[in-house]
């Protein structure tokens, strides 16, 4: 097959609350540097994009010695963290935005689905932009018109086709704009995470549209928080990171390497800092343990879960929530224990304490899963930590079917405990 991208030594790099490239001394630098035949000096400062720290300086790479080919016909999923790079990377290829530093060798008519609204006139009406994605990829209006039907069928917003799109909601909007992005024939079709906005039935159709454009030879960029979509969609995966290349091969080992390579903490949460709520009561531990021992779990065994807290001030006629949400390493949510879906309510009286869950017969599967945490007062969130812990099951017997909240699940029982 042949090479229909190819991306060396790319790199972006961005000035952190700035617009343009800087001031007119940094401009006039950069001029006298590339008249002479010398490097950009600005290039060889900068920080890495790590958006959970604060930084020093002013200039952030987004990418940086990014290098990857792409074959024709090639389904390939782009994965990471919030901030990895993953959209910079799309808007690059897409020639949204230009890179700082690199070179880029595309060969093929590019389709992009960005975000809501990319490409879209909001004054025009469906019927109109259609006509004008389809020029500015190139096509002739004959051509456009022998695919209008099956553009607007497939969107299912055929009632406002005349309206401007300006006056659509966001799902309807990504409806149509995948629609002439996949169907006006492109060579490549990149896709960001917008499908997140459709409901599921259409993201089952715009899945099953990209299997069917990879099938007659065209390439897909596919960029998705949802793991299980990627898996099912992608046969290559690149893990990003801090905008960089982490792993470049197949989807299955890229995804595990995500999986292990995830920043979860350990069961110390006090030192947490990216949490939302409150925060008049906190989480400061975890553990997830067998009968005696940590972190030796086995499916269909008791499983107890100890969640520590630390108040400034406990109110004593005050309801208490407290929720353990667990998802596999596809980003799918398995379950999720809280003691108001068990008819049990918690009256604090310490300020310093933990509760404990008690899960006789627990149903998941041999793999690793990630742990979300909640508490509210009054039904007010006081703290909310997502990825907060990460545990792996051994010897599974079962199979992994969503339980959600599993009370009537058979076989499955759940009780907690509250420190005196």
């Amino acid at each position: 097959m042949k090479t229909v991208i190819k991306v060396e030594n790319l790199g972006k790099q961005y000035r952190l609350g700035q617009v343009g490239t800087g001031t007119l001394s940094h401009d006039v630098n950069r001029w006298w540097h590339r008249v002479r035949g010398k490097e950009d000096p600005y290039l060889k400062i900068g920080e890495v994009n790590d958006r959970s720290k604060k930084g020093d300086g002013n200039l952030v790479w987004a990418l940086k010695n990014i290098n990857f080919e792409v074959k024709q016909g090639e389904v390939l999923g782009i994965i990471g963290k919030n901030g990895a790079g993953k959209s910079t990377l799309l808007k690059i290829l897409s020639r949204v935005t230009g890179p700082t530093v690199g070179d880029i060798k595309v060969k093929g008519r590019i389709a992009s689905l960005l975000e809501v609204g990319t490409g879209f006139h909001p004054e025009l009406s469906g019927r109109e932009n259609i006509f004008l994605n389809g020029a500015i990829l190139g096509m002739t209006k004959s051509e456009i018109r022998s695919k209008f039907d099956e553009i607007v069928d497939f969107s299912g917003v055929e009632r406002y086709i005349d309206t401007p799109v300006k006056h659509y909601s966001s799902g309807m909007y990504v409806r149509l704009a995948f629609a002439v992005a996949a169907h006006l024939e492109p060579e490549i079709l990149i896709v960001d995470e917008v499908l997140a906005v459709g409901d599921a039935e259409f993201q089952k159709k715009c899945l099953g549209k990209m299997k069917d454009v990879s099938g007659q030879g065209r390439t897909v960029l596919f960029v998705s928080h949802n793991m299980a979509a990627v898996k099912n969609l992608c046969n290559r995966g690149i893990l990003l990171d801090k905008g960089g290349i982490v792993c470049d091969g197949n989807i299955e080992e890229v995804m595990s390497k995500y999986s292990t390579n995830a920043e979860f903490v350990n069961s110390d949460l006090s030192g947490i800092s990216k949490r939302l709520g409150v925060g008049e009561i906190k989480f400061s531990k975890i553990n997830v343990r067998s009968e005696n021992k940590l972190n030796e779990l086995k499916s269909g065994e008791t499983l107890f879960i100890d969640l520590y807290y630390s108040a400034k001030v406990i109110e004593p006629n005050a309801k208490y929530e407290f929720v353990f949400g667990v998802w596999n390493n596809l980003d799918s949510p398995m379950f999720m224990i809280t003691n108001t879906y068990l008819d049990k309510e918690i009256l604090l009286e310490k300020e310093v304490g933990k509760v404990t869950f008690k899960i006789k017969n627990f149903p998941l599967n041999t793999g690793t899963y990630n742990v979300n945490l909640l508490l509210k007062k009054n039904n007010i969130d006081m703290d909310f930590i997502e990825n907060a812990y990460q545990f792996k099951i051994e010897d599974g017997n079962f199979y992994n079917t969503p339980v959600f909240y599993p009370s009537n699940y058979e076989g499955f029982y759940v009780d907690f405990d509250l420190e005196k």
